[in-house]
């Protein structure tokens, strides 16, 4: 079967979770951190977790800067660039956690900036978090380990909430409407294996 391409960027401690989900597939994922990426041969964009965004990229005010952690203003710049690229040419897009807010962001959303009650060393892996759904929402899931500081403010434009934590209603899973795929979600399906509908639904896609 021909090899399908996914360009991404994932931190050097974030690998192993990613190894285990694309090793042995005929899914071959492009780190832009280490390698550029062919992107004549690239058949989806797979955002994954990390630091904050730069202030720099934040369309909104942002009163305390020292609430901005873990900065990589190369990656904010290549993954700012690639969203567009890769709406603009209809491929299917899976942002997770800090790729959920980069997507909110290029989309001319906002972020909350540091948000009490996601960072609890349980949350990290445990699958301890009820979401309330949407009723379009497609896919879901009872319970997730959604573990960061900062979450969606204002919507970007396109984007529809798909699910809210059932206590604080941060927003935990959007879309965006009316493109084939582009799914974002705050929590981190790479970590459990009961999150795989997700990444199956995504790869489908690529193509």
């Amino acid at each position: 079967m021909k090899q399908k391409n996914i360009a991404t960027w994932i931190e050097k401690d974030r690998n192993q979770h990613f190894d285990e989900i694309f090793g042995g597939t005929h899914f071959q994922l492009w780190n832009a951190r280490v390698a550029e990426v062919p992107w004549d041969d690239v058949g989806g964009l797979l955002l994954t977790g990390g630091g904050d965004v730069s202030a720099d990229f934040l369309d909104q005010p942002v009163p305390d800067p020292s609430v901005i952690r873990d900065l990589d203003v190369a990656r904010d710049k290549w993954e700012f660039s690639v969203v567009h690229k890769a709406l603009g040419r209809g491929l299917p897009v899976f942002a997770i956690c800090r790729g959920h807010q980069v997507l909110n962001v290029a989309l001319g959303g906002t972020l909350l900036l540091d948000i009490p009650g996601h960072n609890l060393p349980e949350q990290k892996y445990g699958n301890v978090q009820e979401l309330r759904y949407a009723t379009t929402a497609e896919l879901r899931i009872p319970l997730v380990n959604s573990s960061h500081h900062q979450a969606i403010g204002k919507l970007g434009d396109g984007l529809e909430v798909e699910a809210w934590h059932a206590v604080d209603d941060i927003i935990e899973q959007v879309r965006l409407r009316n493109y084939p795929f582009c799914l974002g979600v705050q929590y981190h399906p790479e970590r459990d294996v009961i999150y795989r509908p997700l990444f199956d639904a995504f790869l489908q896609r690529v193509s």
